[in-house]
């Protein structure tokens, strides 16, 4: 933990006083109750599962997509914490599946459910294709599940939404705040609580967990040099989620708290960090040629080629936020972790007019990008989205 903190620029854990003040709840709480965990062997999955695991639960069924990265998370587990007494299990499984569908009617007799499954990465919306696979993990696949939850007595459904969901200017931003109009309208059925938080540092597929690729692979580093971005550590992910589960009240929304602990840093400035701890100095490139050559000669010099360069891609937020201007916060409750106060606010006939419409464009196997941004704009008005024609696979 603590290198990753230096290398995002950070002394200090975020959530350590909270989870300090609130241990003893979280273990009674955690002893005593069944977690199945969605999305489980994603970076923040993973993260929300070890936070569950080391308090014990009385049961913990984790689903995952990835049979490998499961493989991984349970090696990780056992080397790391043991074993527990209570019901621990994983499924190689997809969640919008019929074999998914009759786990849950085996079982599903579970008091938490957190959903961590999603797709991501800026990137899903180039092609019309996988934008749609976004809009059923992100939003359909987050209804399904709640549907389910709610008809098996479950007592609280947790899930991740994303900075990028207050005023978002990308198609996956966008997607997670149309997931938020769903949970309003599922929270009259099942208790629902939330978070939105930054960027998790070297979180699988992400910039920085690409930096350690580049390094095994003799490849050149490259970053923009003009995007800042708050990080959290996976670990900080993990405890940001349980505290939203266990403790958020219907709606909630939970976020971390801006302080002297949580600032903005570039990526350029974490990959320099990255290499100096490396033992590497970063040497800067003017073209992506050139840096592709330096990779064979540099580093036995002890520099690394970099090429750090101004964003011009489709979807990149100039800024981050965790909440807009018109949402009601909580920023008494605890020392640093604040709350969004929903209301049951959604408008009905518009979630109602998304679904159908995505319906009609599935049943035709036939849609392209701008009939979703057309229907994203009618759901989200003032939505940002900029399109500049260049995509994140267009680069090095």
């Amino acid at each position: 933990m603590s290198s990753i903190l230096s290398l995002i620029g950070r002394e200090k854990e975020l959530f350590s006083s909270d989870i300090k003040n609130h241990q003893k709840e979280l273990a009674d709480v955690v002893a005593k109750s069944r977690f199945l965990v969605l999305g489980a062997a994603g970076s923040i999955g993973q993260a929300v599962t070890k936070e569950i695991f080391k308090r014990n639960p009385a049961k913990l069924h984790v689903v995952d997509i990835s049979e490998n990265n499961m493989v991984e998370l349970v090696r990780d587990i056992r080397s790391s914490f043991g074993y527990i007494e209570g019901d621990f299990q994983t499924f190689a499984l997809d969640i919008g599946s019929i074999e998914y569908d009759a786990f849950i009617k085996a079982d599903g007799q579970y008091d938490y459910v957190l959903n961590l499954s999603a797709l991501k990465h800026v990137r899903s919306e180039k092609d019309p294709f996988t934008l749609m696979r976004m809009i059923d993990v992100n939003v359909f696949n987050t209804e399904k599940t709640l549907l389910q939850s709610a008809a098996k007595g479950v007592k609280k459904y947790f899930c991740v939404s994303t900075d990028k969901a207050a005023n978002p200017v990308n198609m996956m931003g966008a997607s997670k705040r149309i997931m938020e109009m769903f949970l309003m309208r599922r929270s009259a059925d099942i208790e629902i609580s939330t978070a939105r938080f930054a960027n998790v540092a070297f979180s699988d597929g992400s910039l920085l967990h690409g930096f350690n690729q580049r390094i095994q692979k003799r490849q050149p580093i490259v970053a923009p040099k003009d995007i800042k971005r708050y990080f959290v550590t996976p670990q900080e992910s993990g405890e940001l989620c349980l505290m939203s589960c266990i403790f958020g009240e219907n709606r909630d929304i939970f976020f971390p708290k801006l302080s002297e602990a949580l600032h903005l840093i570039s990526f350029a400035d974490i990959a320099v960090k990255y290499l100096k701890q490396l033992g590497y100095e970063a040497h800067l490139c003017e073209s992506e040629d050139e840096a592709r050559e330096l990779s064979k000669t540099l580093p036995e010099q002890g520099k690394w080629p970099c090429l750090f360069t101004d964003s011009d891609t489709t979807g990149e937020k100039d800024f981050e936020e965790f909440f807009t201007d018109n949402e009601t916060l909580d920023m008494d409750r605890f020392e640093n972790l604040g709350v969004i106060k929903n209301e049951a606010l959604y408008d009905a006939q518009l979630v109602a007019l998304f679904e159908q419409e995505i319906q009609e464009m599935k049943s035709e196997k036939s849609w392209n990008k701008e009939q979703i941004v057309k229907l994203f704009f009618k759901m989200i008005p003032d939505f940002g989205h900029k399109e500049t024609g260049k995509y994140l696979d267009s680069k090095m």
